[in-house]
C-alpha cells in the first residue's frame, strides 16, 4: 500500500508550487501533480519574461469577483510585503515599473527557481508529467488515480488554472472537478484581453495602428456582474481594435453590447486637473489650426485624425461654431465605442469566473460541502487588476490552503 498523503496538489503553476512548498515546511507531506513536461511556463513567459510577480499595493480593492469581500481574509493572511521578503531573502533584483507593479531585473525563471526550492526545502514529491484520470472521495480518504497508478490523501488541492493561453496547456480541469462534486461555478470568458472592433464602429482610428496614448477608460456599470470600473492607463491602438493596459483593465468589466468610455485627455497632468475649455478658449488659438491646438495635448496623428472626424481638419479655430467646438469636446472626452468582442482565450492574460466563492471558506479554500477538497488560485471567481495582483492571490491563496491542510 502506497504511503498515505497529507495532500496531492493537482497543478505546478504559481499557486500549486507556492501552496506546496509551504505546507511541506509547516511538516505534511505534499505530492504536486502535473501534466506539463516543464512547470511554471506561465510564470516563465508573463511580464514579458520578467513576471510581474505582484504589486506593492495590492489590496482586496483590486481584485473582481462575485462576492468582493471574499479575498479579504486571504489577503490579510499573505500580504503583498510577505512575497516581497521572499524574493529579497533568494537575492532576486526587482524594480517597480509602473503603479506598484514589480518585475525581476533578470528573469522570470528565478522565481520558478525559487518555488522550486521551497518546495524542495519542504520536502515536496513533484511528479510530471502526469495525467490525472479521476479523483474520488472515500470516507476521509481522497483517491486521485493517475496514468502512473493511484495515491491516497486527506486532502486535495486543486491549482490548475484557468484557461487563457490554451498553448502551453491550460485546461478547465478544476472547473470540472468542481462540477463534479457539486460546486457552482460561475461561467468563464477571456479577463485582461484586447478588444476588437468591427470597421464601421472603429472609423479611421484603425489607420493609428500602433500608436499608445494615456487615457482615462470607463467600463461597465453598477448593475453588471463584477460592477463598473474606472482607470488611468496607456492605451494601444491596433490593427484589430483596442490593446494596452487600459483596456486590458477595461475588458475585465465589459458587458457584451455595452459601449466603453474614452477619456483622451483625461489622464493629463495639470495642476487642479486639466481643463478642456481652457485648451479650446485661449486667445492664442484663435488663428491656429484645430489640428494644431488639438496636437498640443495629443500624439500628431490621432489629433488629425479626431479634426477629421468632425469635418474640422484645416480649419482655423476662430471659424469653428461653439456647436462644432462642443461636438469635439465631447467627442474627445467622451468617447463611446462598442467592441465587438474579445480577441479570446489566446490573447487573454487570466479568466474571469470560475469556482463560485459561496461554495469556499475564504480563511481556507477549501469546499464548504466536501472536507478536503480545496481550491486555489486562478481556477477561483477571484480576478485581479492588471500588475502583478493575480499573482498576488496565487500566493495569497495558496498560503492560505497550506495553512489550513493536515
Amino acid at each position: 500500500m502506497s504511503k498515505i498523503w497529507d495532500a496531492v496538489i493537482i497543478g505546478g503553476g504559481a499557486a500549486g508550487l507556492f501552496c506546496a512548498g509551504v505546507a511541506g515546511q509547516l511538516g505534511k507531506k505534499i505530492l504536486v501533480l502535473d501534466h506539463a513536461d516543464i512547470l511554471g511556463e506561465k510564470i516563465r513567459i508573463s511580464g514579458g519574461g520578467r513576471c510581474n510577480f505582484t504589486n506593492m499595493h495590492s489590496t482586496p480593492a483590486n481584485f473582481l469577483s462575485l462576492n468582493p469581500h471574499f479575498v479579504k481574509s486571504a489577503i490579510a493572511k499573505y500580504p503583498a510585503k510577505e512575497f516581497i521578503q521572499l524574493v529579497s531573502e533568494y537575492g532576486i533584483r526587482y524594480h517597480e515599473k509602473h503603479q506598484g507593479q514589480l518585475f525581476c531585473d533578470d528573469s522570470a525563471k528565478q522565481i520558478i527557481e525559487m518555488l522550486m526550492s521551497e518546495c524542495a526545502k519542504g520536502g515536496v514529491t513533484i511528479r510530471h508529467p502526469v495525467s490525472v484520470q479521476s479523483i474520488s472521495q472515500a470516507d476521509a480518504q481522497w483517491r486521485v488515480e493517475t496514468n502512473h497508478g493511484i495515491e491516497i490523501t486527506k486532502a486535495v488541492v486543486m491549482a490548475t488554472g484557468g484557461l487563457p493561453v490554451p498553448a502551453i496547456g491550460a485546461s478547465a480541469y478544476s472547473l470540472d472537478i468542481a462540477k463534479q462534486f457539486d460546486l457552482a461555478v460561475v461561467e468563464p470568458r477571456p479577463a485582461l484581453v484586447p478588444l476588437s472592433f468591427t470597421a464601421d464602429t472603429f472609423g479611421n482610428l484603425s489607420e493609428l495602428a500602433g500608436l499608445s496614448v494615456p487615457v482615462r477608460i470607463a467600463s461597465g456599470s453598477k448593475g453588471d456582474r463584477y460592477g463598473a470600473c474606472r482607470f488611468n492607463e496607456d492605451l494601444l491602438l491596433t490593427h484589430k481594435g483596442l490593446s494596452g493596459p487600459a483596456v486590458l483593465q477595461a475588458s475585465s468589466y465589459w458587458v457584451e453590447g455595452e459601449p466603453i468610455h474614452v477619456d483622451w485627455l483625461g489622464s493629463l497632468e495639470r495642476p487642479g486637473g486639466f481643463n478642456c475649455d481652457e485648451l479650446f478658449n485661449k486667445e492664442e488659438n484663435r488663428l491656429k489650426l484645430t489640428e494644431t491646438i488639438l496636437a498640443s495635448v495629443l500624439p500628431q496623428r490621432l489629433a488629425r485624425a479626431f479634426a477629421e472626424q468632425k469635418n474640422l481638419l484645416g480649419r482655423k479655430w476662430a471659424e469653428v461654431s461653439k456647436k462644432d467646438r462642443q461636438a469635439l469636446k465631447e467627442l474627445l472626452t467622451n468617447w463611446s465605442v462598442k467592441p465587438a468582442g474579445t480577441l479570446g482565450w489566446k490573447k487573454a492574460e487570466v479568466m474571469l469566473g470560475g469556482v463560485d466563492t459561496k461554495e469556499l471558506d475564504g480563511q481556507t479554500m477549501m469546499s464548504r460541502k466536501h472536507s478536503g477538497l480545496f481550491f486555489i488560485g486562478e481556477c477561483v471567481d477571484v480576478t485581479g487588476h492588471l500588475g502583478g495582483h493575480n499573482f498576488q492571490w496565487a500566493w495569497a491563496s495558496g498560503f492560505a490552503c497550506a495553512q489550513a491542510l493536515g
